[in-house]
């Protein structure tokens, strides 16, 4: 054997090797590649259902939100009128009542002069507030 059959016989060696890796390798990147094609496949499967049953629910809260705007409009509008005829009865019968109020008070304080031409009534049973009645203080003290 000379020198050149024996490199030859190297090169197959190491090239069969190589060989063999690289169909271990393309083995396993198939085996990979079914995994996530199946994986895709599942994936698909779950999410086309879950993007419809989410399409749903935004159109559902979005007919909701077109009802609470068409509510909040009818509030804003109740709240409008409620401030006008607020401000109507206001107008309309506040200046006569407290016409009527400062009448009535004038009244009340004309009766009350009148009745202070009266007797004053008995200074024993007048009460002071803020002050005790003398014999008080001194049993007071007495006791």
């Amino acid at each position: 054997m000379t020198g050149g059959e024996v490199a030859g016989i190297l090169v197959a060696v190491f090239w069969a090797i190589l060989v063999s890796f690289l169909a271990v390798v393309l083995v396993r990147l198939a085996q990979t590649l079914r995994a996530t094609t199946r994986l895709v496949a599942d994936v698909t499967e779950q999410a086309v259902p879950l993007l419809a049953d989410a399409s749903a629910t935004v159109r559902s809260a979005q007919a909701q939100l077109e009802r609470v705007d068409a509510i909040a409009s009818d509030v804003q509008e109740v709240t409008s009128n409620a401030s006008a005829l607020s401000t109507t009865v206001a107008s309309t019968f506040g200046g006569p009542l407290v016409k009527v109020a400062a009448f009535g008070y004038g009244v009340r304080q004309a009766l009350s002069r009148r009745g202070e031409d009266a007797p004053a009534p008995d200074p024993r049973r007048t009460v002071i507030v803020g002050r005790s009645v003398p014999s008080a203080r001194r049993k007071k003290r007495k006791g």
